[in-house]
């Protein structure tokens, strides 16, 4: 049984920290224990602040990582040593785990525009050979295609299931569907299919390193800046906060 991971709270929303979660997820793939896994970024903690359904979600998640720079800042202003986990980078050690000399794992891309999950999905055979993918769905279909979605999960029983559907339209899917497959891993991927199939890119890793992906991403796309808005607002709760402990701290030691 592999072994809890410690939990804390950025803004209210619990964070999980692990040496290795690749290896903490393999362990649990073994021991037939399904998991949700949510990338927690600086944007989605804002929106869980005034959408209870998506705070719910990510409170019942089996495992919610330092996907965004904001988070591992806000853990290292509190005292944590944390490295970032990118979510992409996360599912990219997934799939080079799958290919298992024995038994490899079954896999399914579901999410994205028409034609990309099935494109990202042959960049990976080409990448790592006796890759299982066993389907490939993208996000635009009519409710019929649902239900025919959700028969290919129950047959197939993929054991990582990759979700690009956006948050948190998701986190909303992978909780109402996880059911299908009890023993998969499940995690919702954004729009890392856009980035497998070649269609768009990431950051330099001059930007990743200094946690500025943010900003090549607004420049790539700026139509985001609304939604970038969430930044500076979760740099100020989170100075706020951290001010009021300092000051709460101060006060029970004279």
């Amino acid at each position: 049984m592999p072994q809890a991971p410690k939990q804390f709270s950025v803004l209210g929303m619990p964070i999980h920290l692990l040496e290795n979660y690749p290896h903490w997820l393999v362990s649990r793939l073994n021991e037939k224990q399904g998991t949700h896994i949510v990338t927690l970024n600086a944007e989605m903690t804002m929106e869980a602040r005034i959408n209870p359904q998506l705070a719910e979600v990510i409170r019942q998640a089996d495992l919610i990582i330092p996907d965004g720079a904001g988070v591992v800042l806000y853990l290292k202003l509190h005292g944590f040593r944390v490295r970032r986990c990118p979510g992409i980078e996360l599912a990219e050690n997934l799939l080079q785990e799958s290919v298992e000399p024995e038994h490899p794992w079954p896999v399914f891309f579901y999410g994205g525009a028409p034609g990309v999950a099935q494109a990202a999905a042959e960049t990976w055979q080409q990448r790592i050979p006796g890759l299982a993918i066993v389907g490939t769905q993208h996000g635009y279909h009519t409710p019929e295609e649902e239900e025919a979605i959700r028969q290919t999960l129950k047959e197939t029983q993929p054991r990582l299931i990759m979700v690009g559907l956006g948050v948190p339209r998701q986190e909303y899917w992978i909780r109402q569907h996880r059911q299908l497959c009890p023993q998969a891993i499940w995690i919702g991927v954004g729009g890392s299919f856009d980035i497998w199939a070649g269609l768009k890119s990431r950051a330099p890793d001059w930007l990743k390193d200094n946690h500025l992906e943010w900003v090549y991403r607004l420049y790539k796309e700026p139509w985001r800046w609304r939604r970038m808005l969430a930044l500076p607002r979760f740099a100020l709760y989170a100075l706020v906060e951290r001010l009021a402990k300092n000051v709460i701290t101060r006060h029970q030691t004279s």
